[in-house]
């Protein structure tokens, strides 16, 4: 079976992120740094507390994020968006409420004509969509 995870990529503060989504999204979350991997003597000093490689997994979902990018970094964009799909508005609505703190809400959690929805840009500058379905909202 073939599986699509979300890699993030931030210009520096990849730790404080995937803290703040374990936060919101619980799971257990490891993080290596570019001093803590074989790369370490390739990298310069300025680099070494740069995060290399991080991975947040819970329940069957894998978030994974670095601060490396090339040279001209990384900028934020609304070219992606990750999908935090429940089976109710009471499953997501808790998820929702911690990641708006400093975010950008661009559309409340309503319900509309396919289930609860509702959007927002974090205060990394990460789009999260919410959806639950109609049929089994709490």
């Amino acid at each position: 079976m073939v599986r699509l995870d979300a890699y993030l990529r931030f210009n520096g503060n990849c730790r404080e992120a995937m803290t703040f989504y374990q936060s919101c999204l619980g799971g257990e979350l490891t993080i290596q740094t570019v001093g803590e991997s074989p790369a370490a003597g390739q990298m310069p000093p300025s680099m070494q507390d740069s995060v290399m490689h991080s991975v947040l997994a819970k329940d069957g979902f894998m978030l994974m994020a670095s601060d490396m990018t090339g040279p001209e970094g990384v900028k934020n964009g609304d070219a992606i968006t990750l999908a935090i799909m429940g089976s109710s508005k009471a499953e997501i609505e808790p998820i929702f409420a911690k990641l708006s703190a400093g975010a950008n809400v661009l559309h409340p959690l309503t319900e509309e004509f396919f289930g609860t929805f509702g959007d927002l840009v974090d205060k990394f500058g990460i789009g999260w969509m919410f959806q639950a379905d109609s049929n089994t909202n709490a």
